[in-house]
């Protein structure tokens, strides 16, 4: 977008005004919190004009300051205000604006500096419409243009804390979006920005060396976590590809359900660290198509999401194939109370992945099928456990533990009580379903800022979930297992379960016969 399509929207500055605050009834709380949210708590609104819509320009300078310093003018006055260049408010809530106008608002000057929220959403969205490198080049153009910071004569004391503005919604912009940060063009933007602010705040240059510092750290260990994540990985292949038959099982290695439930919930926690929030927009963005712009693949810089998703997998199979590499009844039997045992204790820890990856393996239809194991299974204790997992009102019975975990984690001190660890495939299908359900542009060609509200403030809870560090001690021999353990394929766990109880009806007998054939035996 060239600079004179940000022009555009200044035409109607002469009616600047403060605006109503953007975020909607949920705001950051002054007072420190335990467990701080993005949103932080639901605030009751004073004021309510239902169905009160008021149309405001951004804030920002007037053009016709602008036009004073380039030599020339504009009558503001004599043209009309247009209704896509200004940002839609309800009820005192940004509903609804522009491309243009919602970039503004984002913009800080010397004497506005956007909400915390706001910049957390809009950064968030933006990229279904906008690529974050090109989001980064408006700011800076805008901001260059407004505060005339090309000039050589940039008169400081006119410019107020526009230095501290612009340097906080970087720190932001940082903070909360690292991944952002990976692309070169994006790099280059904020070495450019930081040098014309330190030209003019020479003493702001420790806070844009934070900001540097900060960010290149949080690059190196996401290096770091996709170098380890990346041998592992290969490690488990290359076991998977020797290793006929297991040599040992998981009971010999970890005997304690509790700390096995402890020892997943330490790979639940990093793996969850690591995925960006801007990683469940770009899931569906990326799929998006425009005649006008290539399609947006190249945003994606990290896969955290997906190696989230594979762990999940990772962890059904692994206790389908520990069940399945028994053909002694007795063990299959002491191995699913086990797993029963171990799905319990991760429901008291509040780790719902592991919970239903667990239940996931051992509903697996080679598990599933062994009768007689099952029989020889106190299926009580896993009725419960399968309660967890019913679709029935929309998971409704999952939906109201995880909302107990998070009431409990909201006042805990004990940082033991401070995991929540959600079902991941269903708040991802979640996301899914609000971004498909709600359009991204008003009738009026707006972008519609209300969906961005709920999307962020959902993604908002995953964020204060991610802080959580685990309180467990690491046991480097069963995080080692779990990870690198070699799995059965889908094949392979079938042949295996015919192996421990026989086909007994035709249609297994003869998909028993057809898998030994195709796997040539």
């Amino acid at each position: 977008m060239e600079l004179s399509g940000v022009v555009r929207i200044e035409r109607a500055n002469h009616y600047l005004r403060r605006a109503p605050r953007s975020q909607p009834a949920i705001g950051l709380k002054q007072t420190p919190k335990t467990r701080p949210t993005i949103f932080g708590t639901i605030t009751e609104e004073t004021k309510r004009e239902e169905n009160r819509l008021k149309n405001v320009v951004p804030q920002m300078q007037s053009l016709s300051a602008m036009f004073d310093k380039a030599g020339g003018g504009y009558d503001c006055q004599s043209t009309n205000c247009n209704e896509n260049d200004a940002l839609t408010f309800k009820d005192g809530n940004l509903v609804a604006g522009s491309t243009e106008a919602l970039i503004q608002h984002l913009v800080p000057t010397k004497e506005y500096n956007p909400d915390r929220t706001y910049v957390f959403t809009f950064l968030l969205s933006s990229r279904l419409f906008i690529r974050p490198h090109e989001l980064l080049s408006e700011v800076c153009q805008v901001c260059s243009f407004q505060q005339n910071l090309t000039s050589d004569n940039v008169q400081k004391h006119k410019l107020g804390k526009f230095g501290q503005n612009i340097i906080q919604l970087l720190s932001e912009w940082t903070e909360m979006f690292p991944y952002d940060f990976r692309d070169e063009r994006m790099m280059k933007q904020l070495k450019e920005i930081s040098q014309r602010v330190l030209k003019v705040y020479p003493e702001l240059r420790h806070d844009i060396g934070a900001i540097t510092h900060n960010l290149l750290n949080k690059l190196a260990q996401l290096n770091r976590y996709e170098e380890v994540l990346s041998k592992l990985n290969a490690e488990a292949v290359k076991r998977s590809q020797t290793q006929i038959a297991p040599t040992t099982d998981i009971l010999e290695v970890c005997p304690s359900p509790l700390r096995l439930a402890q020892q997943l919930t330490h790979i639940e926690l990093e793996r969850l660290s690591q995925i960006g929030p801007e990683e469940f927009v770009q899931a569906f963005s990326k799929e998006e198509v425009s005649t006008q712009l290539p399609v947006f693949r190249d945003m994606k810089k990290t896969h955290n999401l997906e190696a989230y998703v594979q762990w999940f997998n990772r962890l059904s199979y692994l206790v389908a194939s520990e069940i399945c590499s028994h053909l002694k009844k007795k063990n299959r039997v002491k191995l699913v109370e086990y797993f029963i045992d171990v799905a319990k204790e991760c429901i008291n820890i509040g780790n719902f992945n592991s919970l239903m990856a667990i239940i996931a393996g051992m509903n697996m239809n080679p598990v599933a099928r062994l009768k007689k194991t099952w029989a020889k299974v106190n299926k009580a204790k896993f009725g419960i456990l399968e309660l967890q997992m019913d679709p029935s009102n929309n998971f409704g019975s999952y939906r109201s533990c995880l909302k107990a975990a998070m009431w409990r984690a909201q006042g805990a001190s004990d940082s033991r009580e401070k995991i929540v660890i959600p079902f991941f495939s269903l708040f991802v299908k979640d996301i899914y379903f609000l971004n498909e359900g709600c359009s991204n542009r008003s009738e009026t060609g707006n972008i519609n800022f209300q969906k961005f509200w709920q999307l962020a403030k959902q993604i908002s809870d995953f964020v204060t979930w991610q802080q959580v560090e685990c309180p467990f001690e690491k046991h480097t021999d069963v995080l080692h297992y779990i990870l690198t353990s070699p799995v059965f394929s889908e094949t392979t766990l079938s042949l295996a379960s015919f192996e421990c109880e026989p086909p007994e009806n035709s249609y297994d007998k003869e998909r028993h016969k057809k898998l030994k054939s195709e796997a040539g035996l």
